[in-house]
């Protein structure tokens, strides 16, 4: 997946795979959320300096490859 990240005072491009996914409750609205882990392959001049597991919300993201883990069994 792709999803817009912080750098400094801008915002960059990151990829990363989908590790869980949940819903949160804000002010009794519910929200997807997605646990994700950075591969490291990011827009911008100056490297990623943790791959830290974060907290995306769904909305602000695109899907690139499905199953890129082969984790899911094809029945």
């Amino acid at each position: 997946m792709n999803y817009p990240s912080r750098q400094d005072n801008g915002v960059r491009a990151s990829d990363a795979i989908i590790l869980h996914t949940y819903f949160t409750y804000v002010e009794g609205r519910k929200f997807p959320m997605l646990k994700v882990q950075p591969t490291g392959t990011d827009s911008g001049h100056e490297p990623r300096k943790t791959l830290r597991a974060e907290h995306v919300a769904a909305t602000h993201v695109r899907l690139l490859r499905s199953n890129v883990t082969g984790e899911q069994d094809e029945h």
